[in-house]
C-alpha cells in the first residue's frame, strides 16, 4: 500500500531508500544516484514525483537499494524533512550529537 504524503506550501518531495549492502539510509540526487546525505537530494514538485518514483522503484534492485519512497521536505537548503521520523532518518539518532550524520558532503 502506498503511503499518503501530503505536500504543504513551500514543501517539496525527495526520494529515500535503504542501501542493501549495509542498510544505510540514502537519498536520490538529481543524477539518479543514491547518496547518504539528504543535502544532495533532488527536490521534486508533487506533480513530477510519480514517474521519478516509479523509475526508482523499478531500478531499486539494480541500484542496490530497497524500500524506495517519497518524503515531504521544506524547500530550503539543505532539505529539511517535515516529519520527526524522517528527520531522525536524515540526521541520525536523537541520543547524542556525536552520532549525527552530516547534512552535505
Amino acid at each position: 500500500m502506498k503511503r499518503a504524503v501530503r505536500v504543504g506550501t513551500d514543501e517539496k518531495l525527495v526520494l529515500t531508500a535503504n542501501r542493501l549492502l549495509d542498510g544505510v539510509i540514502v537519498w536520490r540526487d538529481r543524477l539518479g544516484q543514491w547518496r547518504p546525505h539528504i543535502g544532495v537530494a533532488e527536490k521534486l514538485d508533487a506533480e513530477q514525483v510519480a514517474p521519478v518514483l516509479e523509475l526508482a522503484q523499478a531500478r531499486a534492485q539494480a541500484d542496490g537499494v530497497v524500500g524506495v519512497y517519497e518524503v515531504a521536505v521544506k524547500d530550503v537548503e539543505p532539505p529539511e524533512p517535515v516529519t520527526v521520523r524522517e528527520r531522525i532518518r536524515a540526521y541520525g539518532p536523537t541520543v547524542h550529537p556525536e552520532f549525527a550524520v552530516e547534512t552535505v558532503q
